[in-house]
């Protein structure tokens, strides 16, 4: 059965839908301090996920709090791994203080575009899991082909969970729509729900183009930063549950 994953830990004050989300997920990828979060919330959205029995992924990103880790940045392979070290580590010490763990990783915005596009920063992402004990699993996007992804990551142990994202285009390649073009986010509830039915259906997603890409996915990514991110995960929760 897919699960349902979502960003959280991100947001503050009145637009913070995390305690009425966490109850209709099961992957709560929370935000460690590179684009957003700080301990306070970090504790919070733990407590939270511990409560309601959701399994915890860090979200780690480029350390750019200022554009909200959704640019690019030119970094050094060993400055990056250094940033997600401590950032996975940040969030892997406050699990360990209210007993339970983190369950994976999923890298956030530019990184995760980034990572899914040139392979020699997605190998960095592998190498820099590969040095801890546990050596996590890595949330990755599902692709119509992903046996280089495959490789590089087995090379390194680590083991890869991969998921399809509920409110986005894609583009023919399997690769999203960039946000920068029209269309790349699906703004109607009946879009998304008729995207996810066809991959529950048919492991398949159409393209913008029409093409349809055959799809391994383990997960479903939905954003709660909108207005009707609670509508609509509660609709793909009631999907998924039938």
């Amino acid at each position: 059965m897919l699960k349902l994953n979502c960003d959280l830990g991100e947001l503050t004050g009145v637009e913070n839908n995390d305690a009425l989300i966490m109850p209709l997920i099961d992957q709560a990828n929370i935000a460690c301090g590179g684009h957003a979060g700080d301990y306070q919330s970090m504790v919070t959205t733990v407590k939270l996920a511990k409560k309601y029995r959701v399994m915890i992924g860090a979200h780690p990103s480029y350390p750019d709090r200022e554009n909200f880790g959704r640019l690019s940045m030119a970094i050094e392979a060993a400055e990056l791994q250094s940033s997600l070290t401590q950032q996975i580590n940040n969030l892997s010490e406050i699990c360990n203080q209210h007993n339970t763990q983190l369950s994976y990783i999923k890298p956030h915005g530019a990184l995760y575009n980034d990572m899914m596009q040139k392979f020699s920063i997605f190998e960095t992402v592998c190498h820099t899991l590969s040095q801890s004990a546990e050596k996590l699993p890595l949330m990755i996007q599902a692709l119509p082909d992903t046996k280089h992804y495959q490789k590089i990551a087995k090379k390194y142990g680590i083991s890869l969970i991969f998921e399809a994202f509920a409110d986005r285009a894609y583009q023919a390649n399997g690769l999203l729509v960039p946000r920068s073009q029209a269309g790349a986010v699906l703004h109607h509830q009946y879009s998304v729900i008729a995207q996810i039915t066809q991959l529950i259906k048919h492991q398949q997603l159409t393209s913008i183009d029409g093409r349809k890409l055959n799809l391994h996915v383990d997960s479903l990514c939905v954003h709660g930063d909108n207005d009707a991110a609670l509508a609509l995960i509660s609709a793909l929760r009631n999907l998924l549950n039938e």
